[in-house]
């Protein structure tokens, strides 16, 4: 779900700075700051990081000793929404400029006092791994909230509303995948007492989630389209018809679960990837109307709407994949 989080939360907040009458490109750079910070809760599993042997992981291939690490702290306190309702006005204030704020300098020591609270919090309530994995978290959400101030030029009340869509709308993905998040840290209320099962037969949810992940990003790529006017170039091309061949896999894959998902996950990907790579071959490969190969333009406006174009087709393969390989799991 780790792209999924990131486009849901470019797609709601860019339609918001559109519904709010913000020029397109400002609108695109609130997306695309609320797309990353609806990545970072998920730093949580740095804690892994040095709580496992590494070399051992790879050595064995054994994903799960990653994972078990890093669910001590995973979907914890940096997927809480009352913690996302405090970094996200925080890091906003920490990093003001000066002259922006009648005391610019107070509120940006209010900031930094809101986030090393949050960082005493996790320590009092989750130990010293509760503060190491808050610490993380919110000195990556200062760097973060300072590049895109940088290189977004987004006002502090533009860049805090993003922060929120963000970190807010991160959790909800998480509903079918795993533990659920806890939505109301440090107060130890559950909102949910299990994972959102979308279907009883573990493959068919496993279908699911994934479902939702591309739609996910279907939303996100319908936004770029309104928001440039269709100026993502040509969205369909022959090549997309490659996903269908991913309907014999069923015949031929152990049918994946959560628990067992990569051996799906990164061939489904590959066939995506393939669908692109071909249209882009047959697009080098066409000719005008003398047979004259047509040179490709390099202008940086048409090698963005050629790389959306050929990202799309890929999404389109692979969507037509997961079609196929369902139908075919249904009827056996």
């Amino acid at each position: 779900m780790f792209v999924g989080h990131a486009m849901l939360a470019f797609a709601l907040a860019a339609l918001a700075a559109e519904w709010r009458g913000w020029p397109t490109r400002r609108a695109l750079a609130v997306g695309v700051a609320a797309g990353a910070f609806a990545a970072l809760p998920d730093i949580d599993v740095a804690y892994a990081l040095f709580a496992v042997d590494g070399s051992a992981v790879v050595a064995a291939a054994d994903a799960d000793a990653f994972w078990s690490a890093a669910n001590r702290v995973h979907r914890s306190m940096t997927h809480s929404l009352v913690v996302a309702a405090v970094v996200a006005p925080a890091v906003a204030l920490a990093t003001l400029r000066a002259g922006e704020a009648g005391r610019t300098r107070l509120a940006r020591s209010v900031g930094v006092a809101l986030l090393i609270g949050l960082v005493g919090v996790a320590l009092a309530v989750s130990g010293a791994l509760g503060g190491f994995v808050m610490g993380a978290f919110v000195v990556a959400g200062v760097v973060l909230a300072a590049a895109v101030r940088q290189y977004a030029d987004l006002s502090p009340r533009a860049l805090a509303a993003a922060a929120v869509i963000g970190l807010a709308t991160h959790p909800w993905g998480d509903l079918f995948t795993g533990e659920p998040p806890e939505l109301l840290y440090p107060f130890g209320l559950a909102v949910f007492d299990g994972r959102v099962a979308l279907h009883a037969d573990p493959t068919l949810h496993l279908l699911g989630a994934f479902a939702v992940e591309l739609a996910t990003i279907w939303l996100a790529v319908l936004v770029v389209v309104r928001l440039t006017d269709g100026s993502v170039g040509p969205v369909f091309d022959r090549s997309v018809t490659l996903g269908a061949a991913y309907s014999v896999a069923p015949l031929l894959l152990v049918p994946p679960t959560l628990d067992v998902s990569y051996h799906f996950v990164f061939s489904i990907l590959a066939v995506g990837l393939a669908c692109g790579a071909v249209a882009w071959a047959r697009s080098l490969l066409a000719s005008d109307g003398d047979g004259n190969f047509r040179r490709l333009s390099t202008g940086r406006s048409h090698l963005l709407r050629a790389s959306l174009s050929y990202a799309v087709i890929a999404l389109s393969g692979v969507t037509i994949a997961l079609f196929g390989y369902t139908a075919v799991y249904i009827t056996l």
